[in-house]
């Protein structure tokens, strides 16, 4: 009888790599440590309110219709995804408001309230960004991991296109004059964990993905899809096994065999798909006898992407100014993200990012109540900021920072749960509990990035935000493809 596919971890990375090599004709097993699926893509009830906690914002429709086609499936019997309008809502320190839409005639109309000469730049930043992903999307996106081959195929004139020497604050400069408007584009590099100073200017294309394509919401909450995904998997006979532990790959040879639970237990494998952190595969479940411990060292000393602080609050108030998603800019962005980056600190004057989803689904909340979930970048975890000692002040300003702004909820919290960096990196393994993986912050961050297939052990292939092609939820779902793909091309 022919081994099983063990991959490790029902996030969403490791659930499309189940789907897609299941209908390819292997015998897939998930584990998934945890009572339920999702991985980073989790949702918790309290006291009346509904909460995700993980990704809020699904961008690349398009990502989720072929995954599901690839099981004989259509995306629209599973998941209700509705687009949301407007995108985000953005409040500026001054007061002045702009909803984002995909409508050029509405965003042209709210430009021109900033600087009319930026109407002109706008579009030809689309333009812009819409030339990067049609020169680097099947190279850094949609095929597998980047080489010098692969990058030669694209003649030199237009890889020039995808500015890969200025930073992303660099090229954005160069089309609006509007630090509003240079502040909201150069938002895009915190999806990949990033800074607009320091990220290359070739992740523009993140915002061709949202400002052209829309934004998404599947009826229900974001865990929905989580929910989609492990029905489709079982539907077509990948067994999910929650609540199993891996304590460790097993490799022989050089080659992997199977995986040991936390109980002793043993599964033989033909291969493995971590869908673990990397550097934590590394760390925790492959031994310095089966990989050399230069490369353990090694996985462990990438520079990591922002974390994130979250408070999830239940409100007794209804904010009929407030959108689906919302952005508070702080006052100084470049102050900001060189605290979080250069210091490795929170910034004192962060910019605050305001979800509600119970403006789309009204069952999320009670009556005249609203569900917020609220994020903030932080730095990746180091010694040199302590959340156990300082959560309940940064707690308590960034509650004065939206009173400040006209949103003052301070004393109708309902109900309240508080998530640092500390508690994402115990949750979902993600290494110092950088959000997206390795930092992007280097103009070579795409080659840098690990690979999925593993370099060192035969039959390892990795699938998550931590490889290619990076962080969030379509990134994630196509690493699964890569992964898959891999593991057929190999003949496993």
């Amino acid at each position: 009888m022919t081994k099983p596919s063990i991959v490790i971890g029902a996030g969403i990375g490791g659930l499309s790599t189940a789907i897609r090599l299941q209908s390819a004709g292997h015998q897939v097993i998930v584990l998934e440590k945890n009572p339920l699926v999702g991985g980073k893509m989790y949702q918790i009830e309290q006291d009346g309110f509904r909460f995700d906690t993980g990704p809020s914002v699904i961008t690349m429709r398009h990502v989720f219709e072929d995954l599901f086609a690839s099981a004989g499936r259509k995306l629209e019997d599973y998941l209700d995804l509705v687009q949301v309008e407007p995108m985000t809502r953005y409040f500026y320190p001054d007061g002045f408001m702009l909803d984002a839409s995909s409508d050029i005639s509405k965003m042209a109309r709210q430009i021109e309230e900033i600087d009319e000469r930026d109407v002109e730049g706008y579009l030809a930043y689309l333009a812009y960004a819409a030339q990067i992903h049609r020169i680097t999307g099947q190279t850094f996106i949609y095929d597998t991991p980047p080489t010098m081959t692969s990058l030669f195929k694209v003649p030199p004139w237009e890889m020039l296109k995808s500015d890969p020497f200025r930073t992303m604050n660099g090229a954005i400069k160069s089309f609006v004059k509007s630090d509003k408007l240079r502040q909201l584009l150069g938002r895009f590099a915190t999806y990949v964990g990033g800074s607009p100073y320091l990220a290359p200017a070739t992740l523009n294309v993140i915002a061709h993905v949202e400002l052209t394509g829309g934004v998404w919401y599947p009826r229900g909450g974001i865990y929905q899809i989580a929910v989609a995904l492990e029905k489709l998997a079982r539907e077509i006979g990948v067994d999910i096994r929650t609540n199993q532990s891996v304590n460790r790959i097993l490799v022989s040879d050089g080659a992997v065999n199977g995986i040991m639970l936390e109980d002793g237990a043993e599964l033989d494998a033909r291969v493995v798909v971590s869908n673990v952190d990397v550097a934590m595969t590394y760390q925790t479940l492959l031994s310095d006898e089966s990989v050399p411990q230069v490369r353990i060292d090694k996985m462990s000393r990438y520079e990591p992407s922002c974390s994130g602080f979250v408070m999830l609050l239940g409100v007794d108030a209804k904010h009929e100014h407030l959108a689906h998603h919302n952005i508070f800019f702080s006052e100084d962005y470049k102050t900001e993200f060189e605290a979080i980056f250069r210091n490795g600190v929170p910034a004192d004057d962060p910019t605050i990012y305001v979800a509600i989803t119970s403006k789309t689904d009204n069952n999320h909340a009670p009556n005249d109540c609203e569900n917020w979930f609220i994020l903030v970048n932080a730095p990746a975890l180091s010694d040199k900021y302590s959340w156990e000692n300082n959560m309940q002040n940064y707690r308590d300003l960034i509650l004065e920072k939206l009173a400040q702004r006209g949103f003052d909820i301070q004393d109708k919290i309902r109900t309240e749960i508080i998530l640092t960096p500390e508690d994402l990196q115990q949750m979902s393994g993600a290494w110092r509990g950088a959000l997206y993986g390795p930092s992007a912050n280097d103009r070579f961050a795409v080659f840098l990035r690990p690979h999925n297939r593993s370099k060192d052990v035969k039959g390892l292939y990795f699938a998550g935000g931590t490889t290619h092609p990076g962080g969030g939820v379509p990134m994630v779902m196509l690493s699964g493809k890569v992964a898959s793909d891999m593991i057929l091309e190999d003949g496993l």
